[in-house]
């Protein structure tokens, strides 16, 4: 099946593939299993070294020289993409929510450790688009320097970036179908919708080839940005025309965002966050985020007690962000 990504520029970055973990058995009786994209390799690990190999093999086919992307405070993104360039040795600007901190914790700290250039905006965790305006306007300045900068939106949200999580989803059914694991459903945290439209793009690849494929549950972590049933379907569907398979297609009925778990905003804790982590650690030696993977699992354990699973196999992607918890004021006990 990886056939159909071998016509794609691709910047080796990620230590793949990643581990399927079996984990205990989770309220309403399903069996957790849980898919180690924490251990990515690049950079502390994380999802994103799976849309970076995509995003920066396109970055090297147009010549670029350096990279800008956006985010918030501690943005696993921004971190990732800053070792990512560290690896290529290409130049990396990160802008950044909120004001510059006395001492760099965290995402931040490890993405000056890599050598990226931070730029602080003030701008609130949740204005994505003050974000990705001030992103633009770095874009043009360091074009008109001449550095030819590839320019990134928020989470690698781009088909080329959803590709990675094409191929990532095609790994982990080719490794449950090695494991003898049928899962009735994947879940996993979202939201911009680029891990998501992946996803769905590589499930929809699948199923066109005969494989059986499970639900596909997206937790949405993201009020008001979180990318709805239509946009998610488009890029899945962009996704599927760069994979070359224009006859494969993703219907909005596909897409599935629970959004009970996100709480009063983005990037804001929730006790029900805070206890999936707590869980995780003393269930499986799982490191997760208070933004992200946090929530994740809250909405995965949730939808578990509520039976939707039943006694069958459920997949939870962890999509890495250990390291912001060493910017974290501390998780309640």
């Amino acid at each position: 099946m990886t056939a159909m990504f071998e016509h794609l520029d691709r910047a080796s970055l990620a230590t793949t593939p990643t581990a399927l973990e079996q984990g205990p058995i989770v309220g309403g009786g399903a069996r957790l299993w849980v898919k180690r994209d924490d251990l990515t390799g690049l950079g502390g690990g994380g999802n994103k070294a799976r849309k970076l190999e995509f995003l920066c093999g396109d970055a090297l086919r147009a010549g670029a020289r350096a990279l800008v992307t956006v985010g918030a405070a501690q943005s696993n993104h921004c971190r990732m993409t800053a070792a990512a360039g560290a690896r290529l040795g290409m130049e990396v600007h990160l802008i950044l929510a909120g004001d510059g901190p006395e001492a760099a914790a965290g995402n931040q700290l490890l993405s000056a450790l890599f050598g990226a250039q931070l730029h602080f905006t003030g701008a609130a965790e949740s204005h994505w688009g003050e974000l990705e305006i001030a992103r633009e306007a770095l874009t043009d300045q360091l074009t008109d320097e001449g550095l030819q900068p590839y320019s990134i939106p928020i989470g690698g949200s781009t088909a080329i970036g959803a590709l990675g999580y094409a191929t990532g989803f095609v790994e982990l059914l080719e490794q449950c179908a090695g494991q003898h694991v049928t899962p009735s459903a994947v879940v996993f945290t979202s939201s911009s919708g680029g891990t998501h439209a992946g996803i769905l793009a590589g499930r929809a690849a699948l199923s066109a080839a005969g494989w059986a494929v499970p639900d596909v549950i997206a937790i949405g972590v993201a009020k008001g940005v979180n990318k709805g049933s239509p946009n998610v379907t488009d890029l899945a569907n962009e996704t599927l025309d760069l994979m070359q398979l224009p006859g494969v297609r993703v219907d909005p009925s596909d897409v599935e965002v629970d959004g009970r778990w996100i709480g009063n905003d983005y990037a804001v804790p929730t006790e029900a966050g805070d206890a999936a982590i707590r869980w995780a650690a003393t269930n499986g030696g799982w490191l997760l985020d208070r933004t992200y993977s946090g929530k994740g699992l809250s909405g995965a354990l949730g939808l578990a007690d509520e039976g939707r699973f039943g006694h069958g196999n459920v997949v939870f992607i962890h999509t890495g962000g250990w390291p912001a918890l060493f910017a974290a004021d501390g998780i309640p006990a």
